[in-house]
């Protein structure tokens, strides 16, 4: 998986992007929360859960399904405050959320992604994993730590950097 701060940039980075009608704060939190979520599942490791069961971690909620679900509940609980349609937020939420099992899906460790679970809990990755796999817990501080931040750099920030760079001239048009 990438860091739980790449993940968060990601979604900041897919808010500036997104055609909303506005951007209250409220949308940047919930974008940088939304895109880091699904890690949540790890405080399973501890309880018992099996990596690789339905529930483990890259289980259920790195799903598809999940991402849609999170983003409907997450549009209908601040579309008012946000002031754009709740369907827009939706897509804009789900999206941000199935960011999450995207990237970990161009990692290069693990069990791979359910992206379709609970409907097949079959894992999967992409052909190209160019992203070093981020340990968990403590060891992140580590020299492994290091090689994970030069790669999440390398093949996530500088390009949605340049994207999003390329978008901000493209809409001033300058």
């Amino acid at each position: 998986m990438p860091t739980i701060m790449t993940h968060a940039v990601v979604g900041i980075g897919l808010a500036e992007l997104f055609p909303l009608p506005s951007k209250p704060p409220l949308v940047w939190g919930l974008s940088a929360a939304l895109a880091a979520l699904p890690d949540l599942d790890v405080v399973g490791l501890p309880l018992g859960v099996p990596y690789g069961s339905m529930f483990g971690h890259r289980g259920f909620f790195h799903s598809l399904s999940f991402s849609v679900a999170v983003g409907l509940i997450a549009a209908l609980l601040s579309f008012r405050a946000i002031g754009a349609s709740w369907w827009l937020l939706w897509l804009f939420f789900g999206i941000v959320t199935a960011s999450h099992g995207i990237l970990d899906g161009f990692t290069n460790g693990g069990l791979g992604i359910a992206y379709f679970s609970p409907f097949d809990t079959r894992r999967y990755f992409f052909p190209w994993q160019p992203i070093q796999v981020s340990p968990i817990g403590g060891a992140f501080f580590s020299e492994w730590g290091l090689r994970v931040m030069r790669s999440e750099i390398l093949w996530v920030w500088l390009p949605l950097a340049a994207v999003v760079g390329a978008a901000r001239v493209w809409r001033t048009g300058r």
